[in-house]
């Protein structure tokens, strides 16, 4: 948890704490409208789907200007360790076709559970293991897990990415008191990836001190995306700044607001 007006991950900087995602949107047009509006400078690409062409991705590469966005390659759709080192490797040199000759980074995702689409803790680690060791800046996608976080962190990782809550069902951060812990005790950035749906839950993520969020969904199917996009930008913003702030701490009963000096007892009994 930093509280630096950027986002620094690895050797690079960033400015926006909004990272996107580039799947399910209604077309390419569609996407590239959002990323305008949401301000991000990191966007996301599934590996897998931009080499089969996959429904959605097909001209992405092509349809987004990588001099003004970072890639962040995923490895969506790796049930195991194995597969996700092989295809971090993939997405390291899609990032160089893409012009980024010094792009590392990966997001490590390994999935083996097709129904709640949970990551593989043991297997996340054995991937980020052997990744660490050839160079990648590695962001892993968790359960909200401070014990994973922190071991995730003490091998090399560059981020940790705890869900909110399942991929994909805008339900808010149902992890509330796991994500304190693992903000709490991190050295590098926390960013909430999944099941954020509307602005108030990506603002309640940077409220808690959460150093970025990861979209996609929320955006990609909502009814005008671009809009949306905007609103997740100053949900975002406004998120950071209120945690930089300092909130007023909860109380069991009232505080009036205004002075009661001068007022007898009578009054304010």
């Amino acid at each position: 948890m930093s509280k630096s007006s950027v986002l620094k991950i690895g050797s690079k900087c960033f400015n926006s704490r909004l990272l996107l995602g580039t799947g399910k949107y209604s077309s390419i047009e569609t996407m590239q409208h959002s990323l305008i509006n949401s301000q991000c400078d990191i966007i996301t690409v599934a590996i897998r789907r931009v080499q089969s062409a996959a429904p959605g991705h097909h001209g992405l590469m092509d349809a987004i200007d990588w001099s003004k966005f970072w890639m962040l390659p995923n490895t969506a759709g790796c049930k195991n360790s194995e597969e996700a080192i092989r295809i971090a490797r993939l997405g390291r040199e899609l990032a160089k076709l893409s012009g980024q000759e010094d792009n590392n980074f990966i997001k490590l995702e390994v999935i083996p559970d097709s129904r709640y689409l949970l990551p593989d803790p043991i297997e996340t680690l054995i991937a980020a293991e052997q990744l660490i060791k050839e160079n990648f800046i590695v962001l892993p996608y968790i359960n909200a897990d401070p014990l994973l976080a922190k071991r995730l962190e003490e091998i090399g990782c560059a981020t940790v990415m705890p869900l909110g809550s399942p991929i994909g069902s805008a339900q808010g951060i149902k992890n509330e008191a796991n994500i304190k812990i693992i903000i709490e005790n991190a050295k590098v950035p926390v960013i909430v990836d999944a099941g954020i749906g509307v602005p108030s839950h990506a603002c309640e993520a940077l409220e808690q001190g959460a150093d970025a969020v990861l979209i996609n969904s929320a955006i990609a199917q909502a009814k005008q995306p671009s809009l949306m996009a905007e609103a997740m930008c100053h949900a975002v913003k406004a998120g950071r700044q209120a945690f930089l702030a300092g909130r007023l701490q909860e109380k069991d009963t009232a505080n009036p607001s205004s002075p009661t000096l001068g007022i007898s007892k009578t009054q304010i009994s």
